[in-house]
């Protein structure tokens, strides 16, 4: 750090002194790092949302490491190892995302086969000779278009579900997280696109970069830790989705204290529901239900989530509208009513999520339920309507 002899001159950081604070936040997002992958691998290895946040982590700490100033090239073998856990982040946080706010969401062969081949084509313009600025320069370009249009589709799927989200905390912090990293992410992306800013210029924008991704780390490590050190005793770490949303350590005090299930309310929920049939309403919204009950819509959604256990509105309705599905496909009455149709009648817009949803209730497909039913083998349809349930 230079200094000026002359009174009341504000000391000047020369180049040194930039470096040293850019490596110790580095340093500190290397460690916040560790620290998140293991808290959230510690009890949840099981947890698709925890591994792969687990995972995001470890490749946010790669990326800090290999994009430091001064750091070695050309690339060695060790370094290539980094570069490939580092830039493999932007995939997996596009996973990680949609397994945090898709309830019903799982891992496919070809999301491995994504990752693969961004990991690949990174590794093979940095480790091997390609001549430039062609096609060197389209694949890096290419690369860095893939790691914004990934960014992109993970604040989308943020949007997306968020007003069928019933878990406030998940619905209120999350959001700020994700949309946090997708900005990081994003301005990554966005500065291999733009032109290279001066010396100083890249210094600064260096240790910008790194002091954002230090707040963001140190604000998600907090909450693991304070998810894992709760009043009532250590525990298993809540899963990946529900760190940020669990009714303990939601930032409220009112939402700290005990809250009490309204029956009275819950019984003309279960009334207009079960009795009334409004699932089967066409754009049927949590917003519309709460305004038909007269009450607030935080209010709906608590006893939603916490009186009869459901994550998301939609799992609600579909909860209601499979049951009667399921009656109409074992009514010989209706034998040759389509499945469409009992789709359609049952509130459903078409038949592609009547029959995901069904499946995933009954392990069986509509038209396996109903071939099962008619043929009058209701033991396999119980068997397997267990097997779904305990899945």
């Amino acid at each position: 750090m230079a200094t000026s002899a002359l009174d009341g001159e504000v000391p000047i950081l020369d180049s040194s002194g930039l470096l040293s604070i850019d490596l110790g936040l580095r340093g500190a997002v290397v460690g916040l790092c560790l620290l998140i992958a293991g808290l959230a691998l510690r009890d949840r290895r099981d947890s698709t949302a925890a591994c792969l946040g687990a995972a995001l982590a470890l490749s946010a700490a790669a990326a800090a490491v290999i994009s430091a100033p001064n750091f070695p090239r050309p690339w060695h073998w060790w370094s290539l190892i980094l570069l490939a856990v580092s830039c493999s982040g932007t995939v997996t946080f596009w996973l990680w995302a949609r397994a945090t706010f898709d309830d019903d969401f799982l891992v496919r062969r070809w999301h491995g086969g994504l990752l693969a081949a961004i990991v690949g084509l990174q590794i093979f313009v940095a480790g091997w000779t390609v001549k430039w600025p062609a096609p060197g320069l389209a694949i890096d370009r290419t690369l860095s278009l893939a790691y914004l249009g990934l960014a992109l589709l993970a604040v989308a799927q943020t949007i997306s579900t968020w007003r069928a989200d019933l878990m406030a905390g998940r619905r209120r912090l999350r959001v700020v997280v994700l949309i946090g990293v997708s900005a990081y992410i994003g301005n990554g992306a966005l500065s291999n696109l733009l032109p290279p800013p001066s010396d100083s210029g890249s210094a600064m924008a260096s240790i910008a970069n790194a002091f954002g991704l230090c707040v963001i780390l140190g604000f998600s490590g907090w909450r693991l830790l304070q998810a894992t050190g709760m009043p009532e005793g250590p525990g298993p770490l809540p899963t990946t989705g529900d760190v940020l949303g669990d009714a303990r350590a939601t930032v409220s005090g009112e939402e700290q204290r005990p809250r009490q299930i309204e029956q009275a309310l819950l019984r003309r929920l279960e009334h207009l529901m079960a009795v009334e049939r409004a699932y089967r309403r066409e754009g049927l919204t949590i917003g519309s239900l709460s305004a038909e009950l007269g009450v607030p819509e935080y209010r709906l959604r608590q006893l939603i989530n916490e009186g009869l256990g459901h994550r998301n509105f939609n799992a609600f309705l579909n909860r209601y509208r499979i049951e009667e599905a399921k009656a109409a496909l074992v009514d010989p009455g209706q034998v040759e009513v389509p499945v469409l149709t009992i789709a359609m009648d049952t509130g459903f817009q078409s038949i592609g999520p009547f029959n995901r949803a069904f499946k995933a209730a009954t392990n069986l497909t509509p038209t396996e339920f109903r071939r099962l039913a008619m043929a009058g083998n209701a033991a396999p349809v119980n068997d397997r309507l267990k097997i779904g349930q305990s899945s």
